[in-house]
């Protein structure tokens, strides 16, 4: 009895060993159909993206698609606030399934992290004061000091063209950095910039440049088989939004214009 038990157990082990990794692949999405959530870190702060409302409820482009992603693949959307740098630490750990927040997909990041088809396409602005008149390109910010948050592109790119970068954690305190002097410039998404505008009119900024290229904005995942059917379902869900129309309506609601296509 005993060998034809251990005999049973080497069969399964050898058939385990043939079949495709993909075949073990399902945890992270069948985990998340289990509990019946799916769980998207972001920072909560950053208008018109993801933040809260005049009533506290959280809110923005970002919030609202992955309430239809999660709707999509028949789970709650449940969300958790943090700090941007921490938010990959958290995925990296497995404290979340995705991150949803603006994220732009560069060869860096998808050297570590798996990427979703994406839900929106940005440029980046140069933000200066109104009165700056040496800063005009980018090529510009050599020698000069800008707010970014930490590990974010536009923290890189700003490095890329020579400026010396200081940390902050929101869009607010980065303008007011600016604004007190405490640095020459900043970058960040342009209608993110067009937003803070929109609210505040009167603020002392102005957009010095643009990139020619608009940036992919997609979902981060954790890479490797792991999360490949997660990625897969999520991939379908964007583009039948996309295909319902219900990502221009939540990007023209948010942003004034559809900026979830690529431009022609």
């Amino acid at each position: 009895m005993k060998k034809r038990m251990l005999t049973g157990l080497a069969m399964a082990a050898a058939i385990a060993a043939m079949l495709p990794a993909a075949v073990f692949a399902e945890d992270q999405l069948d985990k998340i159909k289990e509990e019946g959530k799916i769980v998207f870190a972001m920072e909560g702060t950053w208008a018109p993206w993801t933040y809260h409302d005049e009533d506290g409820n959280l809110t923005g482009y970002d919030t609202e698609v992955g309430r239809l992603i999660a709707e999509k693949l028949g789970v709650e959307a449940e969300f958790v606030e943090g700090e941007w740098d921490g938010l990959f630490a958290g995925l990296d750990s497995k404290r979340y399934d995705a991150v949803i927040n603006g994220v732009e997909e560069t060869e860096e990041r998808a050297e570590k992290y798996d990427f979703s088809e994406p839900y929106a396409y940005i440029r980046t602005a140069l933000v200066v004061r109104d009165d700056e008149e040496e800063i005009k390109t980018f090529e510009d910010l050599a020698g000069k000091t800008t707010a970014n948050s930490f590990n974010s592109t536009y923290m890189y790119l700003a490095q890329d063209y020579g400026a010396e970068v200081k940390n902050v954690d929101t869009l607010s305190e980065t303008i007011d950095m600016l604004l007190s002097g405490r640095v020459d410039a900043t970058l960040n998404a342009e209608v993110s910039i067009y937003d803070y505008l929109t609210v505040r009119p009167d603020a002392a900024i102005k957009i010095a440049a643009l990139t020619d290229d608009a940036s992919k904005v997609s979902i981060p995942l954790r890479k490797g088989e792991e999360s490949a059917f997660l990625k897969e379902a999520i991939d379908q869900a964007i583009t039948e939004l996309r295909e319902e129309g219900e990502l221009t309506k939540l990007s023209e609601q948010f942003f004034g214009s559809d900026i979830s296509g690529a431009e022609e």
